[in-house]
């Protein structure tokens, strides 16, 4: 999570998917836990030790999109105890298109590296230190504008040059069976250079967790961080952050209380975050749940609680010039503030889990999200008499609140058992925008129209004869009316062979049911409108 414009870099996030133990999707908001920001909910991706990759894995291939790929894992042992893996990837994509299907300037590679050394010498400490290192180049288009009045849109292709690294280090201590405690220490340092704003960011962070039980029925965990980050910018005419350097500090301590009312029937958890910021100052996220299982094959929960999107330092610190194509040409420059207070959130969730049968089960959410003071783009005065009325200046504020409801269902059915299984999923969501005063309304229309309402997916896996595999993925994501995306369907498919244990050939299509299609649209940073292609590619993997 960027502090620079409250998102992720995800071309910055590439783990290798051999290396990848499970994912844990958690819904809602995990702010007692995780902290601000974890707003809508957590993705928590959990890789997998030394210990557990141990031998040789190779892979690669290409195809019409995924020209070419390939990754390298080996993990050895070093002593009793003692593990470490290695791994190298790389790839290279084919640009999207437009939508006369001419191909556009965004096509991409990345190369990474990275280690991992696991020691488990003794029943009570665990020691684990890792670190990752990447570049790559990324082609862009940026629609800019001139320097000089009366305001032009230069279009700028450019070549970002992408970089980084970080390290981690972590000491998991037992001092029994009913009490932990996990120390970690992390360093990330990430380079981005483009024409519209480069960045150098050094970030650390130290977190220390402890967790015991206290009598029969609580379970207490307990926490305390500190995090700190640096930018360093080379500022634009498109973009810029003032001051172009600057550091920010987060403190923080958690507490929660898991207690069992009643054994394996009810359960509550209490717990609150407290933090410190730079931009807001002290926030407070609490939380409350109760988990109720009648039975072994029912499971009810419900919770409520608060979570914070503190804001980032582009709302706080920039100063934007969004060019604007047409007759005459023009722009809008939007400035940050200072005194902008963190996005509030009060969710209400309730869900049910159960099991009918041995091959069905079935999970239902609902959830009511109750938004206060959501950032807004406040109209300005002109700037001066004596700058063209095509500049069109405007400001950042908390002046939107918000509802949002909706819910899941989702199953997963063994229509035939240890032959073919079938998983899938749908989801509603509601959101209602209102504007508290002000002429804004062009962020209260993007609020709405930049979630899809519906979305559903269906996955079937079938596990066939001759060492066949055969899986396939049918989804669908409503449209987005903020940023003009057309609603869409689409289908993945993946045959694998294995002749061998350690030894897999597959062929995998992508996007299959249309040429190519639009998923997303610029916003504030004005880029290519491409669309993503049809595609394939095979792959090979070796494990010894």
């Amino acid at each position: 999570y960027s502090p620079l414009f409250s998102g992720v870099f995800w071309d910055e996030v590439d783990t290798m998917m051999e290396d990848i133990d499970r994912i844990e999707v958690v819904r809602g908001p995990g702010a007692t836990l995780w902290g601000a920001n974890a707003v809508n909910g957590v993705i928590n991706v959990v890789t997998k030790s030394a210990k557990d990759s141990q031998g040789l894995l190779v892979s690669g291939g290409g195809g019409t999109e995924e020209r070419g790929f390939a990754n390298v894992r080996y993990g050895f042992k070093l002593d009793d105890g003692v593990f470490m893996k290695v791994y190298a990837k790389y790839f290279d994509r084919d640009s999207n298109v437009f939508e006369n299907g001419k191909d556009s300037f965004d096509d991409w590679s990345m190369s990474r590296g990275g280690f991992r050394i696991d020691v488990d010498k003794t029943n009570n400490n665990v020691f684990t230190l890792q670190g990752d290192a990447y570049t790559g180049q990324e082609n862009e288009v940026y629609l800019m504008p001139a320097p000089t009045p009366p305001l032009f849109v230069n279009s700028a292709k450019s070549i970002d040059n992408v970089a980084g690294l970080n390290t981690l280090g972590r000491w998991t201590h037992d001092f029994s069976k009913d009490s932990q405690f996990i120390l970690q220490a992390y360093y990330d340092r990430t380079v981005r250079n483009n024409p519209v704003l480069s960045q150098q960011r050094d970030t650390g962070d130290v977190d220390f967790q402890h967790s015991f039980k206290a009598g029969e029925h609580n379970d207490i965990t307990w926490g305390t961080g500190f995090r700190t980050t640096h930018r360093n910018v080379k500022n634009s005419l498109n973009v810029a952050l003032v001051p172009p350097s600057d550091t920010r500090n987060l403190y923080s301590a958690f507490l929660q209380d898991e207690i069992t009312i009643s054994p394996d029937r009810l359960r509550t958890i209490l717990g609150t975050k407290f933090e410190h910021n730079d931009f807001t100052g002290f926030e407070v996220q609490p939380s409350i749940r109760a988990v109720y299982t009648p039975h072994t094959n029912h499971t009810v929960w419900a919770s409520v609680s608060r979570a914070v999107r503190t804001p980032s330092e582009a709302e706080s610190d920039i100063r934007l010039n969004v060019a604007v194509p047409g007759v005459p040409p023009g722009a809008i420059t939007s400035f940050g503030n200072s005194d902008i207070h963190s996005e509030s959130l009060l969710a209400y969730e309730i869900g049910y889990r159960f099991q009918p049968s041995r091959r069905l089960n079935l999970d239902l959410t609902a959830f009511y999200n109750d938004y206060s003071r959501l950032r807004s783009l406040q109209p300005l005065p002109p700037l001066s008499p004596f700058f063209p009325p095509t500049i069109h200046p405007s400001v950042v504020a908390n002046r939107l609140t918000g509802e949002g409801y909706g819910g899941e269902a989702s199953a997963t059915f063994d229509a035939v058992p240890e032959l073919w299984s079938l998983k899938g999923g749908y989801s509603f969501l509601k959101l209602n925008i209102h504007r508290a005063n002000g002429p804004d309304q062009t962020s209260e229309l993007m609020y709405e129209g930049s979630s899809p309402e519906n979305q559903f997916f269906v996955l079937s896996t079938f596990e066939l004869p001759w060492h066949l595999e055969f899986n396939t993925t049918v989804r669908y994501v409503d449209r987005l009316n903020g940023p003009g995306v057309p609603s869409y369907m689409e289908m993945d498919a993946r045959l694998a062979w294995h002749p061998k244990t350690n030894l897999e050939f597959a062929i995998v299509g992508q996007n299959l049911l249309h040429e190519h299609h639009r998923e997303f649209a610029p916003n504030f940073i004005l880029t290519q409108q491409t669309e993503v292609e049809r595609g394939v590619y095979a792959k090979v993997t070796f494990r010894y």
